[in-house]
């Protein structure tokens, strides 16, 4: 399939108009590319969170496709059920053919709370994709803190003060607690960079068996950046090297976007109200570049 906008632009729009998602929010950029791509209509399996209540609202629907809601903590369970069942009607002549699953969750469904079943899923070696719309937050019950919220940002949970500056913890690395599942495709991509991301949406798709795509999908009300700053605040968070854009195929680490060169990452967190406090302390961002550029050192060197 041709990656060019003219072709996507001729393809389903994926969610329907009317959906209930903020202005600035990342989530039907990436919904509708993932249904833009994928050859044929997939089962979309769909964790508690911020996609779910702002696409179904009863009596109400957004999607065009088969679609299941479960609880924060059992989409990727949802999701062995679903394809299992699918390869035994299909082996029955029931149907024609056993679509491809794709669960969806958010990072405090995925990294956090629905983390076992992901496990479990991948382990188990079901042929099915789960993205993870990663907003770094439980921003649907009020932006309180996750494992995927960065160290210094401000939650409702993770205030900022005298004593406390912000999430104290650094972010758990999700992409790689998957990949040491040895899936045969994994990979980070951000809404800014469509054509990759597509790319990595297609791959996931294709491959057979349990695959994974981390993309960094920004969140307007907890990130607090102006509406039509969405895609300059992904972008800058590729380019500060924040969130590096990479995959793994049959355990092969490869770049697929580098920095030239990057920018200081005070360039990213200077966009965004949730980090404001940490402006006027240099040290303060001196250790969040040191963690960046700590992250990126690590990354490079599974390249190599």
């Amino acid at each position: 399939m041709s990656l060019s906008l003219r072709e996507l632009s001729r393809r389903s729009q994926g969610l329907a108009p009317g959906h209930r998602a903020c202005a600035g929010c990342g989530i039907p950029v990436l919904v509708r590319l993932l249904l833009a791509v994928a050859p044929d209509p997939p089962v979309v399996v769909n964790a508690t969170g911020c996609l779910e209540v702002v696409s179904t609202i009863y009596p109400y629907s957004a999607w065009p496709v088969p679609w299941l809601h479960n609880a924060f903590e059992n989409a990727a369970a949802t999701a062995s059920g679903v394809e299992a069942a699918a390869r035994a009607l299909f082996a029955r002549g029931r149907i024609p053919r056993v679509p491809k699953v794709v669960a969806i969750g958010g990072d405090g469904g995925t990294y956090d709370i629905g983390l076992q079943s992901l496990s479990g899923a991948t382990e188990r070696g079901h042929n099915f994709l789960y993205v993870c719309y990663n907003n770094e937050g439980y921003m649907n019950t009020g932006i309180q803190r996750s494992s995927a919220t960065p160290p210094g940002a401000r939650t409702t949970t993770t205030p900022v003060g005298v004593h406390r500056r912000g999430k104290l913890e650094p972010r758990k690395d999700l992409t790689e607690i998957v990949v040491a599942h040895g899936v045969r495709y994994a990979a980070q991509a951000s809404v800014s960079h469509w054509g990759d991301l597509a790319k990595k949406l297609q791959k996931a798709l294709a491959t057979t068996g349990p695959t994974f795509v981390n993309v960094l999908t920004p969140c307007q009300p907890g990130w607090d950046y102006p509406p039509e700053d969405l895609v300059e605040v992904a972008r800058l968070a590729v380019e500060t090297r924040y969130w590096p854009l990479y995959e793994v195929a049959d355990g092969r680490y490869r770049l697929t976007f580098t920095p030239r060169p990057p920018l200081p990452v005070r360039a990213w967190l200077e966009r965004q109200g949730r980090f404001r406090h940490l402006l006027d302390d240099p040290e303060a961002v001196a250790r969040f570049q040191a963690w960046v550029d700590a992250n990126w050192d690590r990354l490079v060197a599974r390249t190599r």
